[in-house]
């Protein structure tokens, strides 16, 4: 069965404003951008004065939906249901849209889920203006978006439905997030906290343990198939990880291959991004050879280094403040060279412990491989049950 088609508009209000009759004396809950989570969920709430925020940020009440409107907050999912607002009224970042859907016709947990499906993101995302870096999706493609929509009963079952999948996948999830936990706290007890050194080790640079630092490949990547995968800045995930969801590829001769190839064990160093994003670290773990774009920086070390040792450092709270304070007085996008990047502080214990720490980092690697192949098992589940619900097939 397929549900008939509507505009957004006609079943919900967009961007609604303040009524001009409200209590400006109450207190209200405030949303920054970094409250809302890219897993749709809310992370925290501030309390304000109404008088105090009206102007000069956005207005929203509880059960309505939020959704990022920049890039690249919308494509990652920054949106939410605010069934849980602490208070009935709140104000938030200007970059947010608010939908408020007629609660006789449209069920708010059932707008959130078909407007948080990656698919509509994807169709927002092409849909967006404005220039690079401040590109925007519009309030006329919300205005303008058809929607299912099935009787209001079918839209809560399917809510429910959705919301019971989305927290097995969240507790997936948070499993991994542990094993990052476990790690960090493995690494505070072999080495002791980066600020105060309490072990008493060397203090040197990271040049003192690297044997090459050498850029990538300048060369012009593609979406179809050749020989080699290129990983790109967008690869590396801010906490350290690897996301090989947007591959594109290229072709290398035989001295390229040497000079852009990376190896198992290989850290890669992001040297150029947003001054929040720059520094971005990861430990390459494949066996499959991949190349690696200019804007990476390949790190391989020395008898005195572990790549796992300099990239958990750089993935510390320490290591991101370090790399944070390189970029400070930057504006627009951000660069830490290689040099800049191999006269970094860093303490340097002995290589055994170095090499146990590494030991310890893969078999927790490992594990994690197998909830991880899970997670994305239920992210294709939801994927699928989000697009059955919306075609009229769940």
């Amino acid at each position: 069965m397929s549900w008939p088609l509507v505009k957004l508009a006609e079943v919900a209000t967009l961007n609604p404003r303040l009524p001009k009759w409200v209590n400006e004396s109450q207190e209200v809950s405030f949303l920054a951008m970094a409250s809302v989570s890219e897993e749709g969920k809310i992370l925290n709430q501030e309390r304000r004065i109404l008088a105090e925020t009206k102007k000069g940020f956005t207005y929203f009440e509880r059960n309505d939906v939020i959704v990022a409107k920049i890039t690249p907050c919308f494509e990652n999912g920054k949106a939410a249901f605010l069934d849980r607002l602490e208070t009935q009224v709140g104000f938030g970042s200007t970059e947010f849209h608010v939908l408020r859907p007629n609660s006789d016709e449209l069920d708010g947990k059932y707008l959130f889920y078909l407007i948080w499906n990656i698919q509509l993101r994807s169709v927002g995302e092409r849909n967006m203006t404005g220039s690079a870096g401040q590109k925007r999706v519009p309030t006329s493609f919300f205005k303008d978006l058809k929607i299912p929509l099935p009787p209001l009963e079918e839209q809560k079952r399917i809510a429910t439905i959705l919301g019971k999948a989305d927290d097995i996948r969240r507790k997936r999830k948070q499993a991994i997030q542990l094993a990052d936990d476990f790690l960090r706290s493995v690494f505070l007890e072999m080495f002791g906290d980066p600020v105060t050194n309490p072990k008493g080790f060397p203090i040197g640079t990271i040049r003192d343990l690297v044997e090459s630092a050498n850029y990538g490949s300048s060369g012009k990547a593609s979406v179809e198939l050749k020989e080699f995968p290129i990983l790109r800045m967008g690869n590396i995930t801010y906490k350290g990880h690897w996301d090989f969801s947007s591959l594109k590829y290229i072709d290398l001769n035989e001295k390229e291959q040497q000079k852009y190839l990376v190896r198992k064990g290989d850290l890669l160093f992001n040297r150029t991004n947003s001054k929040d994003l720059v520094g971005k670290t990861a430990v390459y773990r494949e066996d499959e050879p991949m190349a690696i774009a200019g804007y990476l920086i390949r790190v391989r070390t020395n008898e005195l280094g572990n790549t796992e040792y300099i990239s958990s450092y750089l993935n510390s709270k320490h290591g991101k403040q370090t790399l944070l304070n390189m970029c400070k007085s930057i504006v627009g996008m951000a660069n830490i060279n290689a040099q800049e990047m191999q006269n970094i502080k860093i303490c340097i214990p002995p290589k055994a412990l170095q090499d146990k720490f590494a030991d310890i980092v893969d078999e927790v690697v490992q594990r994690t491989k197998k909830m991880t192949t899970g997670e994305e098992q239920l992210n294709e589940l939801f994927s699928s049950l989000s697009q059955k619900a919306f075609s009229g097939q769940l």
